[in-house]
């Protein structure tokens, strides 16, 4: 990935994208209470516009309900004043066109949807004047996303160029982005014990099934279950749910590691893995991972149902012919059309439970959907060099490592909608809330930070943050659904 310079202008780093930042997590945070205040019918509680209820103050006796949409006015008009400094220093810095342009566009914005507000405030709510509500706030945080990636990139571009004592470098590339490293061998170039014991073979089995994505995957499930079902979740159906699950990801994971066993030896990272060291010989993986598909459809026929059955088989002919030997050696959109595989868990938690493929199911699904090129593409940049040399057109490979850092924002701040969404859709409250908001905005200033440093380090750290992010948030969504 390479090390390049800090963000610095004028011989100072420039605080400008620190202040934007920090808007969107309040308005985030807006965002959140807004939609969470709209569960909780806080707005009963609030029925008048500018003051609450005839008062301008509440005290530490009021209901919770009083003080949450009171304190979400508070915040708003706050979040007006800095929206308004921010749009200032871009004018008067000079701040790219599309950085004044974007920040203004939301200051316009704004004033529409305190209106909004307010009207829902006195008159009440309607399903129409919530969701435009929603809209407008999504819209908003959008925008200052928007100004703050802008910047970050205009920041980068001239930086490189005071550098290099030349023209800035087009939107999009990468100074840093040459030829990747020599092939060289990895790991797994080294002869293989021909006659392992057992505790080496039964391990080798086990990583053969991606171990590592057992517990995120069957978080998902578990999370769609309880939305489903809440308190009155079965026991005996979360157990057959998760047992089934996790033989569907082993049989995913086993046949990728054989259809990718020779770029594997390719990559330092993957080149020790059972079938490129021969540790499991090819054959004896495929019929492995054959067993393996065999008994999650048994385990989902004979204890759960045929839908979640079905959309396990889905899940495993997607992830191990559409993403292995489609969409992975083909296309620079692999991690984005792959992704959908991580929706496969929460509709098969929510047809285990219902025996039907609900709405919030889509939309936690549609939340791991987004969240796995915010995820996934941290990783790319840190072996981009190691992709290259295995011949995978991924993004940071093909388009560059600023490409690639924009991404993560796009798709960080869909995701953080995302969330949102779920949120408003279902009847998860005030752990949810808080779980998103923090764990959002650590996730942001974790990709901040990328931007800022464009260090492998930094995108480790983004890279846990988003592991940190979905954890939470799933856990988030048991607790909430499980407690009554």
């Amino acid at each position: 990935m390479g090390v390049e310079a800090p963000l610095e202008l004028d011989g100072r780093r420039s605080r400008f994208p620190e202040l934007l930042a920090g808007i969107a997590i309040a308005i985030y945070v807006l965002v959140v209470v807004g939609a969470t205040t709209a569960l909780l019918d806080a707005g009963a509680a609030c029925h008048t516009w500018p003051a609450c209820g005839g008062e301008w103050l509440v005290s530490p006796g009021d209901s919770i309900e009083r003080i949450v949409a009171w304190g979400h006015r508070v915040l708003a008009l706050a979040v007006a004043g800095l929206l308004l400094v921010a749009l200032g220093i871009a004018w008067r810095r000079g701040a790219g066109g599309r950085v004044t342009a974007s920040l203004a566009t939301v200051v316009v914005l704004y004033p529409v949807q305190i209106a909004l507000g307010a009207v829902t405030a006195v008159d009440g709510a309607t399903t129409a004047l919530a969701a435009a509500h929603l809209t407008v706030a999504m819209a908003i945080f959008a925008g200052v996303l928007l100004a703050l990636l802008w910047q970050l990139e205009d920041e980068v571009r001239e930086i490189e160029g005071a550098a290099c004592g030349g023209p800035t470098a087009r939107p999009g590339t990468d100074q840093d982005a040459g030829a990747p490293d020599p092939v060289v061998a990895g790991p797994g170039s080294t002869e293989a014990d021909p006659r392992p014991g057992p505790l080496p073979t039964v391990r080798a089995y086990v990583e053969l099934t991606k171990p590592k994505l057992w517990w995120l995957l069957c978080l998902v499930a578990l999370a769609a279950m309880t939305l489903a079902a809440g308190p009155a979740l079965d026991i005996g159906t979360a157990v057959a749910t998760v047992v089934g699950g996790i033989l569907a990801i082993g049989a995913s994971g086993t046949f990728n590691n054989v259809i990718e066993r020779d770029v594997d030896r390719r990559m330092a990272r993957t080149a020790d893995r059972p079938v490129a060291t021969e540790t499991v010989p090819p054959l004896r993986a495929t019929a492995f991972g054959i067993v393996l598909a065999g008994g999650s459809v048994a385990v989902f026929v004979g204890f759960v149902n045929v839908l979640a059955a079905a959309l396990g088989v889905i899940a495993i002919l997607f992830y191990s012919v559409g993403y292995t030997v489609l969409l992975k050696p083909n296309t620079t959109q692999n991690i984005v059309i792959g992704g959908a595989v991580g929706a496969f868990p929460a509709l098969i938690g929510w047809a285990a439970v219902t025996d039907t493929i609900g709405l919030p199911a889509i939309i936690l699904g549609g939340v791991i959907f987004l969240w796995t090129p915010a995820h996934f593409y941290n990783l790319a940049l840190v072996y981009r060099d190691d992709y290259a040399r295995a011949g995978f057109p991924m993004l940071p490979v093909v388009r560059g490592a600023a490409v690639t850092r924009r991404h993560v924002l796009y798709y960080l701040g869909a995701t953080l909608l995302g969330a949102v969404a779920l949120g408003a859709t279902t009847d998860l409250g005030w752990a949810y809330a808080a779980v998103i908001v923090l764990v959002g905005g650590t996730f942001l200033w974790a990709v901040l930070r990328l931007f800022r440093e464009r260090t492998e380090g930094a995108a480790w750290r983004a890279f846990h943050a988003s592991n940190a992010f979905l954890g939470s948030l799933l856990l988030a969504v048991l607790v909430d659904s499980l407690v009554v």
